[in-house]
């Protein structure tokens, strides 16, 4: 059985965009960005709702034509280019590179999706991530904790009605100053 991991870059004081859907307050360095990009290589699919998959869009497909883009850039671009994605979205009419669109249903694609074979479902956006956290569907949490204190935005965990119990299995401290943490779901 597949896992189901919820993973972004999240602020010191657990949001993972400002009010005004702004992320530029993340320190994607070279040190970070390897290391994300390794985690990318070995999962199976990339999970989306429409509000990250749109800035992903925006900018992934093609980073690796800029002349300005690192190494690193590029690589990342090569890997979420031909990783197979899937969109969770009742407002968007059609999806690119290589993605497939799911407009209703969501819960039973992510347990259909978890129950066949292969590698490991990378969640990504808050919102699709607080309706599978509330149906007990997220097994693991990756948070690159960045040292910014934002103050308000969009929550990496949503209020919930249930308590989650986690255990940390993970750390990694980057020269940056970001924080990874990994935590799996206790059952």
């Amino acid at each position: 059985m597949r896992s189901l991991i919820y993973s972004m870059m999240v602020s010191l004081d657990g949001y993972v965009e400002t009010p005004y859907r702004e992320i530029d307050w993340t320190i994607p360095d070279e040190e970070l960005h390897t290391f994300a990009n390794a985690q990318a290589r070995e999962v199976g699919v990339f999970l989306y709702g429409r509000g990250l998959y749109e800035v992903m869009v925006d900018y992934w497909p093609t980073a690796d034509a800029n002349p300005s883009a690192t190494p690193y850039e590029v690589e990342f671009a090569r890997i979420w280019r031909y990783k197979p994605k899937i969109v969770f979205s009742t407002t968007l009419d059609t999806v690119e590179w290589n993605s497939r669109l799911v407009s209703d249903n969501a819960a039973e694609e992510v347990a259909r999706l978890k129950e066949q074979p292969g590698k490991d479902l990378l969640l990504g956006g808050a919102t699709i991530a607080a309706s599978f956290m509330e149906l007990g569907l997220v097994d693991e949490y990756r948070l690159f904790v960045h040292p910014v204190v934002l103050g308000a935005g969009t929550p990496f965990f949503p209020v919930l009605n249930t308590r989650l119990e986690l255990a940390l299995v993970e750390t990694r401290t980057f020269g940056s100053g970001v924080v990874y943490l990994r935590y799996v779901r206790r059952r």
